[in-house]
């Protein structure tokens, strides 16, 4: 089996990890790192000992995939270069910067047949593998990812750079149109939102309650999943999950927990979380969830499979972030107008009361005013 010759596009953080891993995949050839700035080729290359170009054409009729790792503003031309050359593409998250650019890119690798993988990483976490299949029907989702400012993808707000992850992996369980999002976000150090919550209602009912912030002061990444069979707790950071399932006890007909008698109400208390709502600790699981997606990417293109992220999975996310940060902007509007309309008012009773004390017959005022008047 001849090994798949693939590069990586964009020598940054994100970048030189990809390079790295890909050098080490069994089946792979990492054939070269393009970046146009030199020292980030140079040190990207280098560290996965490989070749640098500055110009990824350059590779063209060299490679058979490419990783996308390049500013957002750029994946929508990136990727699009290679699709059409029938080079099968992995992008990073977000798949681009519009939903329209996503559609192009969706669009074209269906009609060139090549093989489109989004990057939404966290559904390779070693904790949300084996707990998503055991979930069941969400009825309530809650998320919190955060962190400190890194200056790394600030040319998009903190709902592409971060929040884009839970939105993906609230799709990923949910089968049914999102109905209703309202969204409140607010730009601290650059021109962009670094911090935003979204609630978002789907059609079914189920309610997606989700937080993020790349101004924290420590970083989190958790989501906790209340569904029709229980209680699920995921820690990304720490690659762990908690499982709650309700005995059968609690579902049979009849069961009646008021009419317990007060020792049965105890021995109730006592065994809660053994025997009612038992609790299952997941181990933390070794892995590389980077290096699972560069896996099942490599995969898909040996077998023709759908990647386990597909392009059609990340526009969808995209549109709901789109959605969100529309709503954000209303908000801002909405505070905007509000906040000018008080200052209209404070200013025009100020002008108000002074133009009544300097203009008004010395009759007209109070006998302390009359003296300050004349």
């Amino acid at each position: 089996m001849n090994a798949l010759r693939m590069a990586v596009i964009g020598g940054g953080h994100l970048g030189r990890i990809h390079a790295r891993l890909l050098a080490d995949t069994p089946g792979v050839q990492l054939v070269a790192v393009a970046d146009p700035i030199a020292k980030s080729r140079e040190e990207a290359a280098a560290g996965a000992r490989t070749d640098g170009v500055a110009d990824y054409r350059e590779l063209f009729g060299r490679i058979d995939a490419a990783v996308v790792a390049t500013p957002t503003a750029t994946h929508r031309d990136v990727a699009l270069d290679l699709i059409e050359r029938g080079i099968h593409t992995l992008v990073e998250k977000p798949i681009t910067s519009t939903s329209a650019e996503a559609e192009v890119l969706v669009a074209a690798a269906r009609r060139r047949g090549v093989v489109l993988q989004v990057g939404h990483v966290e559904r390779f976490n070693p904790a949300w593998k084996p707990l998503s299949a055991e979930i069941g029907k969400p009825r309530y989702i809650e998320a919190l990812r955060c962190g400190p400012y890194t200056f790394r993808s600030t040319d998009v707000s903190v709902v592409l750079d971060l929040m884009v992850h839970d939105v993906d992996l609230v799709l990923s369980l949910v089968d049914s149109p999102v109905e209703r999002i309202d969204a409140v976000g607010h730009a601290v150090i650059g021109p962009h939102e670094d911090l935003a919550n979204a609630r978002i209602q789907f059609a079914d009912g189920t309610v997606a309650n989700l937080s993020a912030s790349r101004v924290s002061y420590e970083a989190e990444r958790r989501m906790r999943i209340f569904s029709s069979s229980g209680f699920a707790s995921v820690d990304f950071a720490a690659r762990t999950s908690t499982l709650v399932n309700a005995a059968v006890q609690l579902t049979a007909a009849g069961f009646d927990a008021a009419a317990l008698s007060p020792e049965a109400k105890n021995l109730f208390k006592e065994r809660l979380f053994s025997d009612v709502l038992p609790i299952r600790r997941l181990p933390a699981v070794d892995g590389n969830a980077i290096a699972e997606e560069l896996l099942d990417f490599a995969q898909s293109i040996r077998t023709g499979s759908a990647p386990r992220v597909t392009g059609e999975q990340g526009l969808a996310a995209l549109t709901v972030c789109e959605a969100i940060g529309e709503q954000i902007a209303r908000q801002n509007q909405r505070e905007a107008v509000a906040h000018d309309a008080h200052d209209d008012a404070t200013t025009h009773d100020a002008a108000a009361q002074h133009a009544a004390t300097t203009l008004a017959h010395p009759a007209m005022l109070p006998a302390g005013d009359r003296r300050a008047a004349g």
